[in-house]
Parts: C-alpha cells; structure tokens; sequence
C-alpha cells in the first residue's frame, strides 16, 4: 500500500509542476516581446506538455485521479506574473521569473524523487525524472537570456 502512495504523491508532484509552469507560460507569453525568448517559452511549454500528458497516461492506467491546480492558485499565479511583467517586461526579467519558477520546480522535484525512490513504479520515477533532466535543461537555457 505504501508503494502505492508513493506513486500518487510523485504523479501528483510531476503533474502540478507541468500545470504550474504551463499556466505560468500562457501568462507570461503575451507579456514577452523578444522573439528568441518568445521561441524559448513554446519550446519550453511543448515540453511540459509532453510530460503532462505521460503523467496523465501513468495516472489512467493505475486509476491514480490527478488534479489541476484550483481557480484561486492560478488566479494568484497570473496576477504575480501580469503585475511583475507590469514592472518590468524586459528580455532579462522575465527570464529571471521563469528561471526562478523553474528552480522552485527542480526543488519540489528533486524531493519528491527521492521521497519516492524506494518502491515506487519505474515508469512514474523514469517520467519524474526526466520531467528533472528537462527543467535543468530549461533553467540552463533559460540563464542565456539574463
């Protein structure tokens, strides 16, 4: 039984990073005007969504309900970004925000992997993972626009 909470929570934990940083990524679209990062920013969100979808396939498949973030998280979330993108919308700050969202996503991760390591599911740990290797790479690429 305990296996299979750990497979929920780190399911869970991979799908609110995949909607924070998609929803985080619709917001702060509209707001950025320089095309290389414009172009970043879709990558980036085609690679989330990538995952997302995995996750929601594992989570099917063991009949594992996972939940998006609420109306009130992502309301906050869009006013955060819209009210710093209001400050301050260029090139380097933007970057600097996806970065630092991306950072708190490779935290949050990092841990769940670890809490989870011991009997959990391969394939919930190998899509966990590689939502990691894939945020890492972000957050390297995303530090050439600072």
């Amino acid at each position: 039984m305990a296996a299979i909470k750990k497979d929920e929570e780190l399911l869970a934990e991979v799908y609110r990073n995949t909607h924070y940083a998609l929803v985080s990524i619709a917001d702060i679209l509209p707001e950025t005007e320089d095309e290389p990062l414009r172009e970043e920013l879709k990558r980036m969100h085609e690679g989330y969504e990538r995952i997302s979808g995995k996750a929601a396939h594992c989570a099917h498949e063991r009949g594992i309900a996972l939940k998006e973030p609420g109306p009130i998280k992502k309301a906050m979330m869009w006013s955060a970004i819209k009210m710093n993108a209001i400050k301050d919308d260029s090139r380097a700050h933007i970057a600097e925000m996806m970065t630092q969202g991306t950072v708190m996503g490779i935290t949050a991760l990092t841990r769940s992997i670890k809490d989870s390591e011991e009997g959990a599911d391969e394939n919930i740990l190998a899509v966990a993972r590689e939502l990691l290797a894939m945020e890492e790479e972000y957050e390297k690429r995303l530090k050439n626009y600072l």
